[in-house]
């Protein structure tokens, strides 16, 4: 993608999101009813009228649920259409024997991945927000250069070292917070630079010192743009901080509602969660006598193996509401389950947003890159069933 594409994709897009914005700055879980209710009956019609399995069958096809909103949600075809970016060509690595002993698969096939997309390179280079090294390790290995790899947990740079260590490779481990003033000068003059799902002001921390500082190279996968220090969201680039719209800190979370990596236990049990959620919303709603919602804060996954009324108790009183006896169990689940219905099929509306607003996002910071004198590229590195926050941006001077 040349200069000139990047910002007109980011104005294309910002104009479609702006007049769309009805769609998908909304919070389907807040509503008891369809938040489009008034204005658009005939939609809302349609929506109640899908059988569950077409409603799963959209659910996992977004270009399909696209076609089915396109009598009522005007340019939503086009936005999917702005929405796809080529696959980055990477080189098949050849890591030494069990490198990948101790990692998760997709997170060993989205290491991998990555790594593919970085140009042969002999000179140093910094791994941002490292953890445990798994990705400087790998470079480091098939490149033979050495790696800084700056990390906040003191114990995952122990394991780091020992691992780097076992396998002989250059690297080395700075216990260091990213947002302190001393991590910006790990970002070198003339260095390459990488962060592999760094979340929010993690990677964007790492951008703002690698345009200051004149690093030569920049790679990195966003991820968990919600992350922010900030209550209001602030666009980097020149182009966004005149974009018509205009994001909320919740309008960040709408990206990255997608599970595509999650086994089927944990898949049920985050659908278990939100039935309760929904269930509770409503029981909350009676004893407070305010047709409101009230959001109710994490969960630890061990209460939603011990039943809705544990679950019910536990939610009142971090909310300080008396449950006024015994919870009536059928009667919150039947109606928690018939709100968990309508939300999934208000979900589907916003979801066809999501790839849009999260290309928007990355096209901001992409542009802030290249107005501070960078070559910026953008693509896919891996499939979207390894990872949908699958996006790369490189950046070189």
């Amino acid at each position: 993608m040349q200069a000139h594409e990047l910002s007109q994709r980011f104005e294309w897009l910002d104009r479609l999101l702006a007049q769309s914005r009805q769609w998908w700055q909304v919070r389907p879980f807040h509503h008891r009813d369809y938040c489009w209710a008034q204005i658009h009956p005939d939609l809302c019609q349609a929506l109640d009228a899908l059988e569950e399995a077409e409603l799963h069958r959209l659910q996992g096809d977004i270009a399909a649920a696209s076609r089915w909103l396109s009598p009522w949600l005007e340019g939503v075809e086009e936005l999917q259409r702005l929405s796809v970016l080529p696959r980055l060509t990477a080189r098949q690595l050849s890591p030494p024997e069990r490198l990948d002993h101790g990692i998760p698969g997709r997170k060993w096939q989205q290491i991998l991945a990555f790594a593919g997309c970085i140009g042969n390179g002999s000179g140093p280079l910094l791994e941002w927000c490292a953890g445990k090294g798994h990705l400087g390790r790998l470079i480091s290995s098939v490149q033979r250069r050495p790696v800084t790899s700056l990390e906040w947990q003191a114990q995952l740079c122990r394991k780091g070292e020992a691992l780097a260590d076992r396998r002989g490779v250059s690297m080395r481990f700075v216990h260091c917070d990213a947002f302190s003033e001393q991590a910006g000068q790990w970002v070198r003059r003339g260095e390459h630079a990488v962060a592999l799902h760094a979340c929010g002001d993690l990677h964007t921390t790492l951008m703002r010192h690698w345009r200051a500082n004149q690093g030569a190279s920049l790679t990195i996968s966003p991820c968990c743009y919600h992350v922010i220090r900030t209550d209001d969201f602030v666009p980097m680039s020149q182009a966004g901080e005149v974009a018509r719209v205009k994001l909320a800190r919740e309008d960040l979370h709408l990206p990255l509602q997608e599970t595509v990596t999650a086994g089927a236990g944990v898949r049920r049990l985050r659908e278990r969660e939100l039935h309760w959620r929904m269930a509770f919303d409503e029981l909350q709603r009676e004893l407070r006598g305010q047709d409101r919602y009230l959001p109710v804060p994490n969960v630890r996954k061990g209460l939603l193996k011990e039943g809705f009324p544990a679950f019910a108790s536990w939610a009142a009183a971090r909310k300080r509401l008396d449950l006024l006896g015994e919870v009536d169990e059928e009667k919150w689940l039947a109606l928690g389950w018939q709100r968990l219905q309508r939300v999934r099929r208000m979900e589907l509306v916003t979801h066809v947003f999501r790839r849009p607003l999260e290309l928007w996002l990355v096209l901001d910071r992409a542009l802030y890159l290249q107005e501070g004198g960078a070559r910026v590229q953008l693509g896919e590195f891996c499939d979207r069933e390894i990872t949908p926050r699958n996006i790369l941006i490189t950046a070189e001077r």
